[in-house]
């Protein structure tokens, strides 16, 4: 089976965010999709190890802020390289709270959801929601691909992503890697850019030490 197939499926790059218990929190995903459009209804897919999971089933309720190609880098690893668990994710970001979700200020948009069914599957719960609001930002913004954030930002999908391949394990075989001094990220490729900002701690170029 060629699983690479995979990545000719379309997805975006998302912050689903969520409360738990007064305090904002959330996490990176890629899985999210319109079911209908009347009454408007979204599914969105969540790992069960994420927090975030965890959360939505308490609260009821998510938030999807769409990021675009411009948003800071930072947030994707901010929200998907760490746990909510153990970090308050939504400090030193810029937000609103909208219909009692929080939504990120720096993306295309938003979309509020109340959770009106769920499936569960071996890994990930799906849940299914029926939109309350959604507003458009400023028009214009590109919104991000995973196509983007993995051929241009140079992004890896977490094990806990839907998007994870085994294969991208032996993909980095051979490549040179870069690792942020700050907070440990490797960056692939055959030179880092410039003008490369990590996503995880938003730190520049100047802190990568070549590792191979």
């Amino acid at each position: 089976m060629n699983t690479n197939i995979f990545r000719s499926m379309s997805y975006g790059v998302y912050i689903i965010s969520t409360m738990d218990e007064g305090r904002a929190t959330g996490c990176t995903a890629n899985s999210a999709m319109q079911i209908t459009s009347s009454p408007a209804t979204i599914a969105i897919s969540i790992n069960h190890d994420n927090y975030t999971n965890e959360c939505i089933k308490k609260c009821g309720c998510f938030s999807i802020s769409i990021l675009a190609e411009d948003s800071d880098a930072s947030l994707i690893g901010k929200f998907g390289f760490q746990s909510g668990r153990d970090n308050h994710k939504f400090m030193d970001v810029d937000f609103r709270i909208v219909k009692d979700m929080p939504i990120i200020n720096d993306s295309c948009g938003y979309i509020v959801c109340r959770v009106i069914d769920t499936m569960e599957t071996s890994t990930h719960t799906v849940f299914l929601g029926e939109v309350i609001d959604a507003e458009v930002f400023k028009e214009g913004r590109n919104p991000m691909t995973y196509a983007y954030y993995h051929n241009v930002i140079k992004g890896k999908s977490p094990k806990n992503a839907p998007t994870y391949l085994p294969e991208d394990e032996e993909e980095s075989k051979g490549k040179n890697k870069f690792k942020c001094e700050i907070c440990g990220y490797v960056y692939e490729g055959e030179e880092l850019p410039k003008d490369f900002k990590c996503p995880i701690c938003g730190q520049g170029a100047e802190q990568f030490k070549k590792i191979s």
